[in-house]
């Protein structure tokens, strides 16, 4: 079953939102799969939270687009804090 799928079929069986992510990215810190995202956003009227590959304040701001969509959110790993790339400060201080 492809995540869109899946996805409709949480919505309706009454899930609030979507955490949405892409297994083959996590941990990756390739970034977020924004086109696969925005298509599973764009096939619900929940919102969806984004995850898996987020590596850089860059990662990021490429998903604030996408809010007018319905993402609401993002999820970040430990790795980018922890390893320096970005703060939480500097993370939350983005609109998302």
């Amino acid at each position: 079953m492809d995540a869109v799928e899946l996805a409709k079929r949480c919505e309706a069986d009454g899930a609030s939102r979507i955490i949405y992510t892409d297994i083959s990215r996590d941990g990756t810190r390739e970034g977020v799969n924004l086109e696969e995202t925005l298509k599973l956003a764009r096939s619900v009227r929940i919102p969806v939270i984004a995850s898996g590959g987020v590596a850089t304040l860059e990662d990021i701001r490429r998903l604030l687009p996408l809010e007018a969509d319905g993402v609401e959110g993002v999820i970040v790993g430990r790795a980018p804090l922890t390893n320096g790339s970005f703060s939480l400060k500097a993370a939350t201080s983005l609109s998302l």
